[in-house]
């Protein structure tokens, strides 16, 4: 059975984490899928506190789709150089006619192929076979090394195939080494393999814009789409499930099957579903919050804070301070990764452009770093080749956010905040980026 992945966008925020994993364990629990729950980026400092509260682990990393060696290294049978040649052929009849010659220490010495063993006999007995019958005999027991090829082109397991193709398709040779980080042995891959290799099946959660995916989604089989957000979608070659629907957050989504599927989610499970809705949903007072969004918080509830569970004794009042709590502040907080952690990139009108959100618990936090978060949203601009670069800082408490702009196009003062003296813009009430910010940006630059 084929793994898949299922991941959320990149720069990803509670509700991505907690949708991929959530969603990991339905696929496998209810259709027996071989699911592994992935990240495109790292963990903010929420889902961080979340997954530790939790004892979950942290999803495994995966920022770039393309096929690496190791999807078509085949591990087979080694002997080390000083073997015999009757060693190499027993093995080379088992896989093809290749036999890989291997260090004591691990590190590949060459391949026994047939072009390789004919070359030595050729040697060793000369322009004319005698007839008799123990010519070969003592031949057979030379050491491997003798009869070994031994510039046989070596590649990282963990490297792009895509990188390397224009290489390989110049080479003479056709099998080729695949060892890991430290330079030892770990495979042999085809050239015929490398030229179709398998595709990284992958499920797409809480984002649907290829701009906001891993890098080379188009080198990836796209399996399925569950999110909540605007459409801007990847295009497929054939036919996916695909869910786009109004709610708060993915996590709700996912609790909703996991609860039409006739189950019920273990504790930890639940708890992080639950972490991910009242993050996205700022304990259920967003815009952005639903109907729907209140009733899978209370089922969500009712599983993770059984007795005995990590979060034992909590409430949703409790568990959402605690979870939000997490996720604010700044002042301490190195102004690049606040502009770039919870970022997302747009296009819209001819322009490019990426918007950040932070939390606090106080404005002030803010004002006392206004300077440096100017200066990185410049660099964050430039660094991307955008046209500007915006920071939506929300006070979970208060309800409302300031905007801070990087150097931007005229048509952007027009936007209906009003400008504070120190150039940031307040933004009464509004905390959604996606309901709220955005809509208004995109107007803007669209009209």
């Amino acid at each position: 059975m084929t793994e898949i992945f299922v991941i959320g966008h990149v720069n990803p925020d509670m509700d991505s984490i907690a949708s991929a994993i959530g969603y990991a364990w339905l696929l496998k629990e209810r259709d027996g899928l071989e699911t592994i729950a992935a990240r495109a980026g790292a963990l903010n400092p929420q889902t961080s506190w979340v997954l530790k509260r939790l004892g979950i682990d942290t999803p495994t990393l995966l920022t770039d789709a393309s096929p690496r060696f190791e999807s078509v290294s085949r591990r087979f049978a080694t002997i080390t150089p000083e073997q015999p040649l009757s060693e190499a052929w027993r093995i080379s009849n088992r896989t093809g006619g290749i036999t890989p010659v291997v260090n004591q220490d691990g590190t590949p010495y060459g391949l026994v192929t047939g072009w390789s063993l004919f070359a030595f006999l050729s040697q060793a007995i000369g322009p004319i076979l005698r007839q008799e019958s123990d010519h070969l005999t003592p031949l057979m027991e030379t050491p491997s090394q003798e009869a070994c090829s031994t510039n046989v082109p070596v590649f990282q397991a963990s490297a792009r195939i895509r990188d390397s193709l224009n290489r390989i398709l110049r080479l003479e040779e056709s099998d080729f080494f695949v060892v890991d980080e430290n330079g030892r042995y770990l495979g042999v891959a085809r050239q015929r393999d490398l030229l179709n290799p398998p595709r990284l099946r992958v499920i797409l959660v809480d984002h649907n814009e290829p701009r906001q995916a891993i890098g080379s989604l188009d080198e990836a089989e796209l399996v399925e789409i569950l999110d909540h957000h605007r459409l801007d979608n990847a295009s497929t070659h054939i036919p996916i499930r695909f869910t786009v629907d109004v709610v708060g957050s993915t996590s709700t989504l996912v609790a909703e099957r996991i609860e039409e599927a006739g189950l019920s989610a273990p504790p930890e499970i639940a708890g992080v579903l639950l972490g991910g809705l009242l993050s996205d949903t700022l304990r259920l007072t967003s815009p952005t919050t639903t109907p729907r969004d209140h009733r899978v918080a209370e089922r969500l509830a009712r599983w993770a804070f059984l007795i005995g569970s990590p979060l034992e004794g909590e409430t949703l009042n409790s568990y959402g301070e605690q979870v939000v709590k997490a996720g604010a502040g700044i002042e301490a907080r190195n102004p690049d990764e606040i502009v770039s952690q919870d970022m997302k990139l747009y296009e819209a009108g001819g322009f490019r452009f990426s918007i950040a959100q932070a939390e606090v618990t106080k404005f002030i936090e803010s004002e006392n770093i206004k300077k440096p978060l100017f200066d990185a949203l410049n660099r964050q601009r430039d660094k991307n080749g955008l046209d500007f670069s915006m920071l939506m800082i929300t006070n979970v408490v208060g309800s409302s956010s300031r905007l801070l702009l990087s150097d931007s196009p005229p048509l952007l003062s027009e936007l209906p905040y009003p400008l504070l003296s120190d150039g940031i813009r307040h933004a009464e009430g509004v905390v959604s980026r996606k309901k709220q910010l955005l809509p208004v940006v995109l107007g803007l630059l669209e009209d």
